[in-house]
C-alpha cells in the first residue's frame, strides 16, 4: 500500500514583529544596493523556510547570487535554465512524491519553490511554466518582477512598462517615447489558460507582512499556483537606491502596481489608496522614463485608468499589428 503524501503547513503571520528571525538567504551574494529582487527573494526564504527545496532559472538573481561557488541560500537550491524552471521543478516534485508514495524519504513533501524573473517567467520560461501548471504539479512559481532582462545589461521584457527607456527600446526621433508596448498581464495569463490553478497573487516588496503570508497560503495550497512579485530594480529603473521600498509604495498609490488575491476564482484587493495619485508622480522619480512629454504620459494614465476601472479584468490594450509603426 502507498503511503500518503503529507505537505507543510505553514502559519499566517500576523505582524511584522512576528516575522520569523531565522534568515535563510544570508549575506554575502554581490546584488546592487538597494536590490528589490534580493529583498523578494530574502522575504520569500524567511516565509517558505528550511524545509523547501528552490529553483532559480537564469537571471540577475543567479548572476550575481552564485559566483565562485558559493552562494547565500540557506536550503537547496538549483540553477536552471532560463527556458526550464517548470520543467525541473515538475521533475524534483514528481520524484519527491513517488518517493515518498514508496517509503523511500520519511518526511512531508517539501515546498518546491521556482523564483524566475520576468523574463524567465512569461517569456522564455513560458512553455515549460504553462507545462508545469498544466500537468498540476505541486509547485509555487514566483515571478520577481523587475521588468527588464537585468542580468545583460537592462534589456526590454514582456513586463517593461510602456515608455521605458531600455538598451533595446532607446528613445530617439523615430521612436520618442522608447518602449511603445505595454506590458504582459502575467497573472491574467496563468488564471486564463491553467484550470488547475487555483490560487494566484501579487504581492509588492513594499508590503513584507502581505508578500510573506500570500507566500505561504500558495503552498499550503495543494496543485501549482503563481505569485507576481514587484520588486523595484535601481539599476534598471535608474532612481536612488536608498528608495526601493518608497518606490514599491509609490507604485501602489499610484496605480501602477495592485495588490490582489485571486482565490478559486474570487478576487480580493489589498492596500487599496481613498484616492489613486497621477502615474507622473511615480514615473519622474525614474530616469528610465525622464525623455517623456506630457502626451506620453497621458497615454500611461489612460492605460492605468482603465485597469482600475476593471481590477483583475484584462484591458484592451493600444496593440501595435506586427507591420504598424509607432
Amino acid at each position: 500500500m502507498a503511503n500518503v503524501v503529507e505537505t507543510q503547513n505553514l502559519e499566517r503571520v500576523k505582524s511584522i514583529r512576528r516575522v520569523p528571525q531565522e534568515e535563510y538567504y544570508v549575506p554575502g551574494h554581490r546584488t546592487c544596493a538597494g536590490c528589490g529582487p534580493a529583498l523578494c527573494y530574502k522575504l520569500v526564504s524567511k516565509a517558505a523556510g528550511p524545509e523547501s527545496i528552490f529553483l532559480g532559472p537564469t537571471g540577475c538573481m543567479y548572476v550575481a547570487n552564485t559566483s565562485y561557488l558559493s552562494s547565500p541560500f540557506a536550503y537547496p537550491w538549483m540553477h536552471c535554465q532560463i527556458t526550464n524552471a517548470g520543467a525541473i521543478a515538475s521533475g524534483v516534485e514528481a520524484a519527491y512524491q513517488v518517493k515518498i508514495r514508496k517509503g523511500k524519504y520519511k518526511g512531508k513533501l517539501p515546498n518546491v519553490v521556482v523564483m524566475a524573473g520576468d523574463g524567465g517567467s512569461i517569456d522564455i520560461g513560458l512553455q515549460a511554466m504553462s507545462g508545469l501548471m498544466y500537468r498540476g504539479h505541486d509547485v509555487l512559481f514566483i515571478m520577481y518582477d523587475n521588468e527588464s532582462y537585468a542580468n545583460t545589461g537592462i534589456q526590454t521584457s514582456p513586463a517593461t512598462p510602456y515608455g521605458a527607456n531600455t538598451t533595446f527600446t532607446p528613445p530617439g526621433k523615430a521612436i520618442p517615447e522608447g518602449k511603445t508596448l505595454f506590458p504582459k498581464d502575467a497573472p491574467q495569463l496563468v488564471i486564463g489558460g491553467h484550470p488547475a490553478v487555483k490560487y494566484v497573487a501579487t504581492a509588492s516588496v513594499g508590503y513584507p507582512v502581505d508578500l510573506i503570508n500570500k507566500v505561504r497560503k500558495a503552498l499550503n495550497y495543494k496543485g501549482p499556483t503563481f505569485l507576481h512579485i514587484h520588486s523595484p530594480c535601481p539599476k534598471g529603473w535608474l532612481f536612488d537606491a536608498k528608495k526601493t521600498v518608497s518606490v514599491a509604495k509609490l507604485a501602489m498609490e499610484t496605480g501602477m502596481w495592485v495588490n490582489y488575491e485571486w482565490e478559486n476564482g474570487e478576487y480580493t484587493y489589498d492596500h487599496t489608496p481613498k484616492e489613486y495619485k497621477p502615474v507622473k508622480e511615480y514615473m519622474k522619480g525614474q530616469a528610465r522614463f525622464a525623455h517623456l512629454t506630457d502626451e506620453h504620459i497621458a497615454k500611461m494614465q489612460a492605460f492605468i485608468d482603465a485597469k482600475l476601472k476593471a481590477p483583475g479584468i484584462p484591458v484592451a490594450l493600444p496593440v501595435q499589428g506586427p507591420r504598424e509603426t509607432a
